[in-house]
């Protein structure tokens, strides 16, 4: 089974930095891309970040210019190094992959860890 484990989210003050870590296991690791995704409460959930298979990333405006997602292929893990954080960047974050089987994509997600930014 492919699994996907968060961890790294806490509560930061303003301008603050935390660094989120997704564990991949059960893939080869290698050939896929990753996404970071948040939800906050009563919003949709959105994509944040996206790193290809071959280190390719693309990022959402609201975050673009503080925050960098990164791989280590030896260790299976993607990065999401969060810097300047701000209030609306309050949410639930959720580590994502998508996996195709013949004809059937399968969506896989992580449990989420929560970043709360306040004073």
């Amino acid at each position: 089974q492919v699994q996907l484990v968060e961890s790294g989210g806490g509560l930061v003050q303003p301008g603050g930095s935390l660094r989120l870590t997704c564990a991949v296991s059960g893939i080869m690791f290698k050939f896929i891309g990753l996404d970071w995704y948040r939800q906050a409460p009563g919003k949709q959930r959105e994509l944040v970040a996206s790193i290809t298979g071959g280190g390719s990333t693309s990022y959402t405006d609201s975050i673009k210019g503080r925050f960098t997602i990164s791989r280590d292929d030896d260790k299976n893990t993607v990065d999401l190094q969060m810097n300047r954080l701000k209030p609306d960047d309050t949410a639930v974050y959720y580590c994502h992959t998508r996996t195709t089987n013949n004809s059937i994509i399968s969506d896989v997600w992580g449990q989420g860890t929560q970043v709360t930014v306040s004073s």
